[in-house]
């Protein structure tokens, strides 16, 4: 079933990805997210953004050999390198509009779908993502999933659209990130026909070890929120950023952290 959709696209590299965002898949950050899970021999569950498949190979080992696990992500590099460490079964699709090779006979047969740190980046459609959730999922199936919320990433996203607008463009036409509210979100899942069984909104204060806010900005904001914009304006945009969130995000010591606010929630699907 190992497979790798090259229609799909690349915005970071898994190497980039690995060495400034580890922290997304550390053990204390994916704990929560985790124990909401709670996977078991057996089960069959599909990994929603599963990147270079660090959580996905801890699901893979919990549901053991009588179970399955499936990564889907957007980004053929990091389907390539969740391959290559192991991850038995990947494909690259836009989670928006799921599509891989084998869709029709994996409907309605998954116990559960998991999702870290990626809802957030499905803007374009949200409901999509639930809708595709939803045909995955048996009746009775769970979804456990930590996303980026309200809030989330507060200065920096600020910063951004104040550096953007100021050059005369559209901020809110380029901003890639959806981050609702419990509300908004619970109304959406309830929607698709999911009953929530749990939802919050959780602050977490993220260090940023490697690179700092420069390092941060150049993943996850130069090929997605600075995407239309040439080396050196993307450059002088960061530059502008940094400078604004100084203040608030470096300590005395030259440390600079993140307010990161997470959406976790879990989810039934009770019928058809």
């Amino acid at each position: 079933m190992a497979s790798q959709d090259h229609a799909s696209t690349t915005d970071y590299s898994a190497s980039n990805y690995n060495q400034t965002a580890a922290f997304v898949y550390s053990d204390e950050y994916t704990a929560p997210v985790l124990s909401l899970l709670k996977p078991s021999i057996g089960e069959r569950i599909v990994d929603f953004g599963c990147g270079t498949g660090e959580l996905t190979l801890r699901i893979q080992e919990a549901v053991g050999a009588s179970g399955l696990t499936v990564g889907i992500d957007y980004n053929n590099d990091m389907i390539s390198k969740a391959l290559t460490n192991g991850v038995r079964h990947a494909y690259a699709s836009d989670l928006q509009n799921i599509q891989i090779p084998t869709q029709p006979m994996l409907e309605n047969s998954f116990d559960a779908v998991f999702s870290n740190a990626v809802l957030h980046w499905c803007k374009e459609n949200p409901r999509g993502v639930l809708d595709g959730a939803k045909r995955l999922l048996k009746v009775g199936g769970r979804f456990a999933c930590e996303m980026g919320g309200f809030m989330n990433c507060i200065g920096v996203r600020m910063g951004l659209h104040q550096a953007i607008k100021r050059r005369g463009h559209e901020p809110d036409k380029m901003d890639p990130w959806y981050f609702p509210t419990i509300e908004e979100y619970q109304g959406l899942l309830e929607s698709a026909g999911f009953r929530v069984n749990t939802i919050s909104l959780v602050p977490r204060l993220t260090p940023l070890l490697d690179g700092g806010l420069r390092g941060w900005l150049q993943l996850f904001a130069r090929q997605t929120f600075l995407k239309e914009f040439s080396d050196r304006d993307a450059a002088a945009i960061i530059d502008e950023v940094v400078d604004i969130c100084e203040v608030d995000m470096k300590d005395k010591e030259g440390n600079w952290a993140l307010m990161y606010v997470r959406l976790r929630f879990l989810a039934t699907i009770d019928g058809p």
